[in-house]
């Protein structure tokens, strides 16, 4: 018998006899936690089939940052189906909610977030080795975070059920990170108070392995803008001397910037592309734009690239005679954890552990891993890789923004088993493993960390009071939360619309019906498990 079913058949039997007069949340002791955590455990179990049909239903759903209509519909309706309030259309973004629930007076309140959307031209078969488009060219859930709303909802529901039965007073809130592939959505809602009352967030993130960290995280914090150049139209051959190009001005500024890359700090990584670069050849470009990522690892350092950027962007229009101005996509903070909350969190997922893999599932991965080039080809994760503390010097990287909730309240990420290590990120591989049984797996575990922390949360107020001075008294002491966005900025909601409005009418033939299939590879007509392992000659790699 495993640990885990060891743990849970020894507390499970006598949690009649500890919760017998109920709890609240100032007497629950040790004992009584432990058994509470094992019926929660059992609540998440039960609760499998949810999981996989919540999980494989948002991946055909495949939508863009600010187009996420289907999966914020089906994810609220669930909700409310059992019970929670819903707040629709926060901080004038329509796919954003707040999801609440309350049992009792008073009582901590503590969020579960996790993000929405999926990546362009991402769209792939699950289950399938190789790439192999459901429709080719469309957006896909090219990181996995089909899988994050799923794993929170059933944490949620077996906490509900646990705060009901033994008295448990707390307000569960849920929440969507929309358009995180946009880093445009947490700090809107930052801004315009959506989190206020909230005493803690668990904030989950697919990844490979089951784990969590404190303190501040590898990667970066950014600033988002659109830089929109204004000249005026001319005939390109016949009065050019008419024009004034605004793709000239993003062309200098694009030069510009690469060449003040040289005179920046290694750490910083920025990117941009040229959204709308023109009409056509014969007509000097009036109207051009460039979207630039700004992306730095303290406040400072953010502002002050962006600054830059702003100083070269006006260069350009002065070199062109042109005019510029910008709007912000959105913002990123640095990322910080709380330490109390993620050795809470990690004492769980060491009793949960990762998932057992079979040897189908391997040999699936490395499949996987061979085929798309990695340098790593062990298959599934199968060892811990324990409490991720910060290192004394964090390396640069990639950015989200739930490092803006992370500077106003408590908060930890959790990063739960449900793809591939070592796959490219941000690319259709990173969907094949996100509708199979091992996403499945990796989503049941991972709730169960969640489940088992919000109660630890719940039920302990010595380490809600810890988690809040550590966050007063270490990670705010001498450096505070820095808003890049101002009162006047609005969400760039229109962003990818036309984009859904051109895959989306084919893409709604794929959605998945858990009526008619048990599973999406069941409907897709993909076999599990995966017996041609090696992509046909014609696919490509």
């Amino acid at each position: 018998m495993s640990f885990q079913k060891t743990w849970l058949a020894a507390t499970a039997g006598a949690l009649a006899l500890v919760l017998a007069g109920g709890a609240t949340a100032a007497d629950v002791s040790a004992s009584k936690l432990k058994a509470l955590k094992a019926e929660t455990v059992v609540g998440v179990e039960s609760r499998a089939k949810l999981a996989q049909v919540m999980n494989d239903k948002i991946f055909s759903f495949g939508e863009l940052g600010f187009q996420e209509i289907e999966t914020s519909a089906y994810i609220t309706r669930v909700l409310e189906e059992n019970g929670f309030t819903i707040q629709r259309g926060v901080s004038g973004i329509p796919t954003a909610w707040i999801a609440t629930w309350k049992h009792g007076q008073d009582g901590p309140t503590i969020a579960l977030g996790s993000d929405l959307d999926c990546i362009p031209k991402a769209s792939q078969k699950p289950g399938v080795p190789w790439h192999d488009p459901i429709i080719p060219g469309a957006p896909g859930h090219g990181e996995g975070h089909n899988s994050g709303q799923a794993l929170n909802v059933v944490a949620a529901l077996a906490v509900k059920d646990a705060m009901v039965k033994h008295d448990i007073a707390g307000t569960l809130v849920l929440w969507p990170g929309v358009a995180e592939e946009l880093v445009a959505g947490k700090a809107y809602m930052v801004r315009d108070g959506a989190f206020k009352g909230v005493d803690a967030t668990i904030f989950t993130h697919v990844g490979s392995n089951l784990q969590t960290s404190w303190g501040a995280a590898s990667g970066t914090g950014l600033v988002s803008v659109k830089y929109n150049f204004h000249g005026e139209s001319a005939h390109s051959a016949g009065a050019p001397w008419r024009g004034r190009s605004a793709l000239d001005a993003v062309e200098l500024m694009d030069m510009g910037w690469n060449m003040r890359r040289e005179h920046l700090k290694p750490e910083q990584r920025s990117h941009y592309v040229i959204t709308d670069g023109g009409d056509q050849p014969n007509v000097v470009p009036s109207e051009a734009t460039v979207w630039y990522y700004f992306r730095e690892q303290s406040f400072d350092a953010i502002r002050k690239n962006w600054e830059i950027g702003n100083k070269i962007a006006k260069a350009a229009a002065d070199m062109t005679d042109t005019k510029v101005d910008y709007a912000i996509v959105g913002t990123a903070a640095p990322r910080y954890f709380n330490r109390p909350m993620a050795e809470a969190a990690q004492r769980n997922i060491e009793v949960v552990g990762l998932p057992k893999w079979s040897d189908d599932e391997q040999a699936f991965a490395k499949a996987v891993q061979t085929n798309v080039g990695s340098t790593k080809k062990e298959g599934l994760d199968v060892k811990l890789k324990g409490l991720k503390a910060p290192e004394e010097k964090p390396e640069s990287g990639g950015s989200d923004d739930i490092g803006d909730i992370s500077w106003i309240m408590p908060t930890i990420t959790i990063n739960y088993p449900a793809n591939i290590p070592d796959l490219p990120g941000h690319h259709w591989a990173n969907a094949i493993a996100m509708a199979t049984p091992i996403a499945h797996k990796g989503v049941v575990a991972g709730s169960k960390v969640v489940a088992m922390t919000t109660l630890d949360l719940l039920t302990q107020p010595k380490l809600l009071a810890e988690s809040k001075a550590y966050f007063t008294n270490v990670q705010t002491k001498t450096q505070k939360y820095v808003p890049m966005l101002s009162a006047t900025d609005k969400p760039q909601v229109q962003i990818n619309a036309e984009t859904m409005a051109r895959f989306r009418p084919e893409m709604k033939k794929y959605y998945y019906d858990p009526e008619k299939y048990g599973t999406y590879l069941e409907q897709l007509g993909v076999a599990w498990p995966v017996k041609q392992l090696t992509p046909p000659a014609q696919a490509k790699p």
